[in-house]
């Protein structure tokens, strides 16, 4: 907080003040950004189903101040600072890269994370965790009070010192709020402990968020009363909704959410992923995504999804399980996306509770204005040209990704879910379980590709443009962070390809070559790994394989990351949405 307050100071006296970049620094990034506006057509939309709108819009406002206040504990402040009336003469410029970077840390183009405004670097637990604690730490007081990991480690707490202040804070918030406190019987005893800032304790999202949590459940529960004569279903999800973000327990709005039938809208509210969680890959944060539903695309879609049973039944691993076959999937146009939803994200698949998958199973959602926008595909046609031989650069067609991206979702779906002791695979694999589950879902699109040629799903074309799509999906151009999940399942890829020569570089052309004779074996192969891994459940052996195939060399790797590199016009897309003014 100090070296904000005293940037704060400064403003006046300077025009850059210490810790703000300057106007070069912003537009490296910025001239590489390309903006993207989703302007989907609300014309079918019900007076009603416009009102509801209006307010999921709202719920989704909140949602994004809360994630940007998860991810770093000054970020809203940041952010106050250069919408006030203080502030630096390029205030313009840093308030897009805070909207492109949602919180005041920039990826630079050397995929670095630097703030550019005068805040504490970014730590691994973000904001869910004490600012800056280390795992050993929150791992040692987990290893003498054995009982409290279930609380700590909960996707849907945040984590405190058991300091004084803090328990003072979280008990008035839990007092002044009578429904939480009924809703969650006994947290006003463990609030009530004794202080040690040696020792940490959990408050759920409801509690640590009240007033926001209350709020949305306010904007909810109006949203399903817009909605009740048009969309009785969705309305009823939404008042489930509502009372799950209240009591942390998302098993009726899940439940109502992919067993529904809805009309023209659909909303994905809460929080899920957790990829933003470095620390233990374990707290998930908060996004909304508001969608119109493209019903044409969504009943051809349904009908050519069947017989999944057969293609878990075909996965290289031991034992399958019974899935459900009539999963609910829809082709969406994007109104708006908050939090951790925003970007260009292709779609969705939730929930991501094994438990809650086996009861209700998993609604897929693909978001067609992003899977199918030209200037993106256009985008990944340079790199594509740039990374391979001259006779494979016509491989990749705009259906390939499309449909790699539709089987990936549905991967997810198939395969491993618990590992051999019952273990949800993020308890069991901690911050690895989200690149393997990642690189598990990209293998399954591939693998399941030659069965669906076979029944006519894809013809020779369509199945090379999935195969072509599989393998522009492994390509860096710069050397991924650990932390990133997707970009170091993606570099494993790669790197697993060129071990059994699916891929081969050729140095005197600097080029990759794709051997695809080799594609259906070497993917089975790899999907066997990876499953093998996830059943396990062994964490130190999910960190060596890891380790194996996250190799970057000087001789292919960055060569091949550099042509890439100046073959893109852009390297950072900021997505405007028309339904926000934007």
């Amino acid at each position: 907080m100090k070296t904000l307050a005293i940037a704060l100071s400064a403003l006046a006296a300077s025009t850059v003040p210490a810790g703000y970049w300057t106007a070069e620094q912003a537009e490296a990034v910025l001239a590489r950004t390309q903006e993207i506006r989703l302007s989907p057509d609300l014309g079918a939309l019900t007076a009603g189903e416009r009102k509801a709108l209006g307010r999921l819009i709202e719920v989704g406002r909140l949602f994004q101040a809360l994630y940007e206040q998860s991810r770093h504990h000054q970020a809203r402040q940041a952010l106050a600072a250069l919408e006030g009336s203080q502030h630096p003469a390029n205030a313009d410029a840093l308030l897009r890269l805070y909207r492109l970077n949602q919180g005041p840390i920039a990826t630079t183009l050397d995929n670095q994370r630097e703030a550019f405004v005068p805040v504490d670097p970014v730590v691994p637990g973000k904001n869910v965790y004490p600012w800056g604690v280390t795992r050993d730490e929150i791992e040692g007081f987990l290893a003498a009070h054995p009982r409290e990991r279930a609380r700590i480690l909960d996707g849907r707490t945040v984590v405190r010192r058991a300091t004084a202040e803090n328990l003072r804070r979280d008990l008035a918030d839990l007092q002044g709020h009578p429904a939480l406190d009924t809703l969650h019987p006994g947290l006003r005893a463990r609030l009530s402990m004794a202080p040690d800032p040696t020792a940490f304790y959990a408050v759920p999202y409801p509690v640590a968020y009240a007033d926001e949590m209350l709020r949305a459940y306010g904007l909810l529960m109006q949203a399903a009363d817009d909605l009740a004569d048009d969309d009785a279903e969705f309305a009823g999800y939404l008042r489930n909704r509502a009372r799950d973000l209240l009591s942390n327990d998302y098993e009726s709005g899940d439940a109502a959410w992919v067993t529904g039938r809805f009309g023209d809208l659909n909303a994905q509210i809460g929080a899920y992923e957790t990829y933003d969680d470095e620390l233990f890959g374990a707290k998930a944060f908060f996004a909304v995504s508001l969608l119109i539903r493209d019903d044409k695309a969504t009943a051809e879609l349904r009908e050519a999804i069947r017989g999944l049973q057969e293609i878990e039944n075909a996965l290289p691993q031991e034992g399958h399980k019974r899935i459900r076959e009539d999963i609910p999937v829809g082709v969406y146009q994007v109104i708006a996306d908050f939090g951790q939803a925003r970007g260009t994200n292709t779609a969705t698949i939730l929930p991501n509770d094994a438990l809650l998958t086996r009861r209700y199973g998993r609604t897929i959602l693909l978001r067609a204005n992003i899977m199918r926008n030209d200037d993106i595909f256009k985008s990944a046609g340079s790199s594509w040209r740039a990374a391979v031989a001259p006779e494979f650069a016509a491989d990749l067609g705009p259906s390939g990704d499309f449909h790699r991206t539709l089987w990936h979702e549905v991967g997810h779906y198939l395969g491993v879910d618990r590992d051999r002791q019952g273990r949800a695979l993020d308890a069991a694999l901690q911050e690895n379980a989200s690149a393997l589950e990642e690189m598990k879902a990209d293998l399954v699109s591939l693998f399941a590709a030659r069965a669906l040629q076979a029944r006519g799903y894809y013809d020779e074309k369509g199945l090379r443009d999935v195969y072509a799509a599989g393998i522009r999906r492994t390509l860096q151009n710069v050397r991924p962070r650990r932390e990133q999940p997707y970009q170091t399942m993606q570099l494993m890829q790669m790197n697993y390809f060129l071990e059994k020569g699916l891929l081969t570089w050729d140095a005197a052309r600097q080029a990759l070559v794709i051997h695809y004779d080799r594609y259906h074996d070497t993917v089975t192969e790899l999907l066997r790994e990876v499953l093998a891994v996830q059943r396990a459940g062994d964490k130190a052996a999910s960190d060596r394989f890891i380790e194996r195939y996250t190799t970057w060399s000087a001789e292919l790797h960055e060569p091949l990351a550099a042509k890439m590199r100046a073959s893109l016009p852009y390297r950072f897309r900021l997505v405007r949405y028309a339904a926000l003014g934007e």
